[in-house]
């Protein structure tokens, strides 16, 4: 379940400073965690995840944004956090979704995002995008919370989207299904019509990355 706030609607490109961050993280850490936690099934399903990051090493960008969407997109099941968690709003550790096998939209994202970080995609490229999705086809009015994952080639450039929904990567012009609330990652929080705002505003994102470290990412 994706929790919106009163941010107002915005549009696609925002302003972002330069700089980047690389995903370093201790693999034999994180095997023993999954081990320990989820068994053979999350120990295979995180050597998968380990063994796609390499094969994706040094190959375009266009098939490193391809191959990360489509990997996500098929090792892990959609299902509500209440169902898997417990709870109303749980944003789940890349190792926490693959241990599960499952997750919901905003698992999907935080999964693509670090793993395009690992491949070395600079971090001022992605932005983890709260969207409304209309559903129900063309001429519908009824929409519902998601998250998707946008890459901007520059700062102001019309991003293509990752999606959980879809298996293929589209420019957001041609998402007509999806309305832009507003954007993040780790650099802050970017609004239409407002300047940037720190990114530790959003709860959920540094009790995310607090999690990670202690699993073995961001060592």
């Amino acid at each position: 379940m994706l929790v919106l706030g009163s941010a107002a609607l915005g549009v696609w490109a925002f302003k972002d400073g330069p700089g980047a961050i690389a995903l370093d993280f201790d693999a034999t850490r994180l095997q023993q965690t999954m081990q320990s936690r989820y068994g053979a099934a999350g120990a295979k399903a995180l050597s998968e995840w380990l063994a796609m990051l390499q094969a994706q090493q040094g190959k375009a960008l266009q098939q490193q944004l391809s191959g990360i969407n489509e990997f996500w997109n098929r090792a892990v099941v959609h299902t509500e956090d209440a169902v898997l968690w417990s709870q109303p709003d749980y944003w789940a550790t890349p190792l926490e979704t693959l241990g599960k096998g499952a997750g919901d939209c905003e698992d999907f994202v935080v999964g693509k995002y670090f793993s395009l970080l690992r491949l070395g995609v600079p971090l001022e490229k992605l932005r983890l995008i709260y969207v409304r999705a209309r559903m129900g086809g063309v001429g519908s009015t009824q929409s519902i919370a998601h998250m998707v994952l946008g890459y901007y080639e520059t700062p102001v450039a019309e991003p293509l989207v990752l999606d959980s929904m879809v298996n293929f990567l589209l420019p957001a012009s041609q998402r007509k299904d999806l309305t832009p609330v507003f954007s993040f990652n780790a650099q802050g929080v970017y609004v239409a019509g407002a300047q940037p705002s720190s990114v530790d505003r959003i709860t959920r994102w540094r009790d995310l990355l607090v999690r990670m470290k202690q699993e073995g990412f961001l060592p």
